[in-house]
């Protein structure tokens, strides 16, 4: 399986394979627990894929035991498992979900570390993945009194490093569609705004990026339905079943946590909002010229 598939995705694939074959047995966790000598607990840990749980063979060919698993079933999960204790590629956010990180966040730090496209609608900034530095800076600023100076600094640096994965062997894929509104809310005066519309239009020249905008003559759209910024993920498939590793996702941030919806109605939901803003957002090309007109006005002024 690609070094590119994060250890946290094949937890938690591992974690539903193994509870569905759980279900399957017709136990629950409490009788699974009491069969193989554990607590409750570290069932439910191992099903979540929690980062401390090591998936030892000698748990995991119990498990499979007690669940009657079909031979291939067994074999590709003990294999899984095992990629789970190879050392596999340590990303940037894992020394920092235990503090710079807020709790809500790191989760979703860890999918969008795996994905392999990515999709944004943003109706009031430019999203954390295309910020430039001062940019992020003038937005961790508000509201004033909520984080310290530290604080902030702390969540820049996160945010500049989150910027990484755009940039490595096989990258995700971004698309990004702005309300319009976007270009026209200054956020930390002239020069704040020039670099940054500078860099919004040095990433559209990337072939894995894809930067629209949603224009206001577009009248009423299906983001309206959504009302807030949202994002899409979807993962890679485990080569061995075909199946994805992680179902797809809607993420939904606020100021002090986080909605994951990857039940199909829920992400499907936002996928139908996508699929409205996707037809009535500007293409690639018009989107450029708009972004660099709104450069050209600030630079006149």
């Amino acid at each position: 399986m690609s070094d590119m598939v994060g250890s946290a995705l094949l937890r938690r694939y591992v974690g539903r394979r193994l509870e569905a074959l759980r279900r399957r047995a017709g136990l629950t966790q409490e009788q699974a627990a009491d069969a193989l000598q554990k607590g409750r607990a570290t069932i439910a840990r191992m099903e979540d894929g929690h980062e401390a749980v090591r998936f030892r063979d000698i748990d995991v060919k119990a498990m499979l035991e007690l669940y009657g698993a079909e031979p291939e079933d067994g074999r590709i999960l003990l294999a899984l498992t095992a990629e789970t204790r190879n050392g596999r590629r340590k990303s940037w956010w894992h020394d920092r979900t235990e503090t710079e990180l807020p709790a809500f966040f790191a989760l979703y730090v860890s999918l969008e570390d795996s994905a392999e496209t990515i999709r944004q609608y943003e109706v009031e900034l430019i999203p954390g993945l295309l910020q430039t530095r001062r940019y992020a800076e003038e937005v961790h600023g508000v509201p004033t009194g909520y984080i310290d100076d530290d604080e902030k600094q702390r969540r820049v640096e996160v945010r500049m490093e989150r910027q990484s994965l755009l940039t490595r062997p096989r990258a995700p894929h971004l698309s990004v569609i702005l309300n319009e509104a976007v270009l026209h809310r200054h956020i930390g005066g002239r020069e704040v705004m020039v670099e940054q519309f500078e860099h919004l239009l040095d990433l559209t020249r990337r072939g894995n990026i894809s930067i629209r905008v949603l224009p206001f003559t577009a009248g009423v759209h299906g983001g309206m339905a959504a009302s807030t910024p949202f994002a899409l993920l979807t993962f890679p498939a485990d080569p061995q079943s075909g199946e994805p590793l992680e179902p797809p996702l809607a993420y939904v941030d606020t100021l002090t946590g986080a909605l994951y919806l990857n039940k199909p109605g829920e992400s499907g939901t936002y996928q139908l909002v996508w699929e409205d803003i996707d037809r009535r957002s500007l293409n690639e090309d018009e989107s450029r010229s708009m972004i660099t007109s709104a450069l050209e006005a600030l630079r006149e002024a």
